[in-house]
């Protein structure tokens, strides 16, 4: 059974469709890309599978559950966490203390008491060893004390990712998560999301814009171009595919 089944899923905002019939699974353990030009569908998709939106139709199941049954508070409790285009830290807060945030669905604490130390000082402690650890996988413990407004984008990126580590999950969705990066941080970045899949057991749904990473650490491709699947498969199989090189490039001049 796959872990993700997504089947028929329609999004529209007035008269505008999003989203038009989108089906597509992933097996666990995948990686699996989601790409597509800018206003694609990508995001909306994210979107849907993180509880943030309703679609107008279609199922989404995660471990055979109906996942739009499920309130969107309790998507974590669940196993899926994801990032976000535009980072979602709390800048003020230590870097320790946002990872510290993202595991509160593993205690009683709500996320601003996990990330401002307001509770039971064991479950604090518990949570606390669990980020380092993180960051310490991150190579980022160094950098636990301090607040994340001072540090560099690229290492924002990485402290989010710790963050959706810390709620455990099954499914992790990195949405954009090369955006700004230098080339070799992107390098950097594809290793490290295809070792935490082996080491955490995890399942990837990525959104990307930058091909090269999203080809060389994807096991499937699912390519929206105006908010309908035009193609899926290997990232061979989708390089190929003259309906991607449309999407992309546009049709060639008469």
């Amino acid at each position: 059974m796959p872990l993700l089944e997504v089947e028929e899923v329609k999004v529209e905002f007035g008269g505008v469709v999003a989203l038009d019939d989108l089906s597509f699974e992933i097996e666990a353990g995948q990686i699996c890309a989601l790409i597509g030009p800018n206003g694609a569908g990508k995001t909306t998709l994210f979107n849907c599978v993180s509880r943030i939106y309703k679609p107008t139709a279609g199922r989404i199941r995660f471990d055979g559950h109906d996942l739009l049954a499920a309130a969107p508070h309790r998507i974590a409790r669940l196993g899926i966490t994801r990032t976000f285009q535009n980072l979602a830290l709390f800048p003020t807060l230590s870097v320790i203390d946002n990872v510290m945030a993202g595991a509160h669905t593993l205690g009683h604490l709500g996320p601003l008491r996990s990330a401002l130390r307001l509770g039971k000082a064991r479950e604090e402690s518990r949570l606390r060893d669990l980020g380092r650890r993180l960051l310490a996988r991150l190579s980022l413990d160094h950098l636990a004390e301090h607040p994340a407004a001072e540090l560099p984008y690229g290492t924002l990126k990485r402290v989010e990712i710790a963050r959706a580590l810390a709620a455990e999950p099954r499914l992790l969705m990195l949405d954009e998560p090369a955006a700004g990066l230098t080339h070799s941080e992107v390098d950097e970045l594809a290793a490290t999301i295809r070792s935490i899949r082996d080491e955490f057991d995890l399942t990837v749904l990525l959104v990307e814009h930058h091909m090269a990473m999203v080809m060389g650490i994807s096991d499937r491709v699912v390519v929206l171009d105006f908010g309908s699947k035009i193609a899926q498969g290997t990232p061979e199989q989708v390089r190929n595919d003259p309906r991607v090189i449309e999407a992309y490039l546009g049709s060639p001049a008469a």
